[in-house]
């Protein structure tokens, strides 16, 4: 079948062009009849725009054609624009000709907003789900967000790089694998670019990559996924500070970025507020006294739970970095300080409770790698293809990875981070 071919999308379709004719494509959102007049409310991407049928000034083939539209009607318009006080957004499409490109059949759940399902439900039916002006809205953001950290890299002069999502050992020592049968022998699904990224240090000095990752780790939380997205990033001759000023640049000019999509907002029912620079830096310890302040007993050395993440932001109500954490409960590359090195030059990047980014300097003499491996029960040999490029001039650096998905979840205020993934992996869920 030959279609019209789309001139405008309905955004585009404003009172200026009034007498110009057009093609606009996309889905019967509603259908009005009241009487002599006809109504079809088409939706794409953009928005809605009013197609009006009018006994007298289409013809009647076109109104008997309209009595035939369902809702998600798949079809194509090539009428004349027309400005009108009364109309949706003061503009309406008179129509010339229209297509039926598709007819639907119902829906499995409601998009409309007259009848709202539970997140499962909505899940099982994604590519449907997808169709709410809700969705459109979190992932054409979620489009603009990813734009605009790549943007900031660009503007750091970053390279951006693309590395093995398949691998022959562990990434970080511990961190639970996906194993995949790769020929004659089993390989693993990273979960995290960490050894690539660093290696790449030593001839592309700064490198991000924004990709997927992987883990197999049992959690059935709101936070947590075992597909997602992790934007990292690697730097040479730099430290856990420098990196960490990056990373606060990239966060402010997400939200300044966002904040101006008031449209798209509008449709969440949100509204953004843009966080001050600098943020603010508490240490590990710091952190342990203001949770103890607050009844939640943290014993030195371990890791702070969900509910102290929670507590902290409460009590500073802002963006802040956890610094100088404990080096036994960090990666075995993360870099001790000089001063205390039962502390190391790493952080964590927490918004609204949920720890977002994570971070350090990394050790970048393999002496001392070597070491800190066999001191946690490591053995160097299985990681003999990362060491030998310590060998070859490797340079000071450091970096951090950042859960895009969990940005992407207290940035529109989710409650759940499925709500802001395409098609989830979890523990439980591998289709659709």
């Amino acid at each position: 079948m030959k279609f019209l071919k789309k001139t405008h999308w309905t955004s585009e379709i404003r009172p200026e062009l009034d007498g110009k004719e057009v093609v606009v494509a996309g889905w019967v959102w509603e259908v009005r009849d009241i009487g002599k007049i006809k109504f079809v409310v088409l939706r794409d991407r953009e928005g809605l725009v009013q197609i009006t049928f009018k006994r007298g000034e289409v013809p009647e083939s076109l109104l008997n054609l309209v009595k035939t539209l369902r809702k998600e009607d798949v079809i194509a318009v090539r009428g004349v624009v027309r400005a009108s006080k009364i109309a949706r957004a003061g503009v309406e499409i008179i129509p010339v000709e229209v297509q039926v490109l598709n007819r639907v059949k119902q829906l499995p759940l409601d998009i409309w907003g007259e009848v709202e399902s539970e997140l499962g439900t909505r899940l099982r039916y994604r590519a449907a789900d997808l169709k709410r002006p809700e969705n459109i809205a979190i992932f054409k953001i979620s489009s603009t967000v990813t734009k605009v950290i790549r943007d900031t890299f660009y503007d750091y002069n970053f390279v951006e790089v693309f590395t093995p999502k398949i691998i022959a050992t562990c990434t970080e020592g511990g961190a639970e694998l996906f194993a995949v049968q790769y020929f004659e022998r089993t390989a693993y699904l990273a979960q995290s670019p960490q050894l690539y990224k660093e290696q790449l240090t030593a001839s592309l000095e700064r490198v991000f990559e924004i990709g997927p990752a992987f883990r197999a780790e049992r959690h059935n939380t709101t936070y947590h996924l075992n597909e997602f997205v992790s934007v990292d990033a690697e730097a040479a001759f730099m430290d856990y500070n420098d990196i960490m000023s990056i990373l606060e640049d990239i966060i402010v000019r997400v939200y300044e970025t966002t904040s101006r999509l008031t449209e798209l907002l509008n449709v969440l029912k949100i509204s953004i507020t843009v966080p001050r620079r600098p943020f603010k830096r508490i240490t590990y310890d710091e952190a342990i006294d203001l949770l103890r302040k607050n009844n939640i007993d943290v014993r030195q050395g371990e890791d702070i739970p969900q509910t102290g993440l929670e507590v902290l932001s409460e009590e500073i109500g802002e963006p802040f970095f956890i610094v100088d954490w404990p080096t036994d409960i960090r990666p075995f590359y993360t870099m001790p300080k000089e001063e205390d090195p039962s502390r190391s030059e790493s952080f964590d990047l927490i918004i609204d409770g949920i720890e977002i980014a994570s971070g350090s300097t990394r050790i970048h003499v393999r002496e001392k790698l070597e070491e800190e491996m066999r001191r946690r029960g490591l053995n160097p040999e299985n990681f003999k293809f990362h060491l030998e490029v310590f060998d070859w001039g490797m340079p000071p650096h450091a970096g951090f990875g950042l859960g895009l998905y969990r940005l992407l979840m207290v940035l529109l205020k989710r409650r759940n981070i499925r709500e802001v993934v395409l098609y989830p992996r979890d523990r439980f869920r591998l289709e659709p």
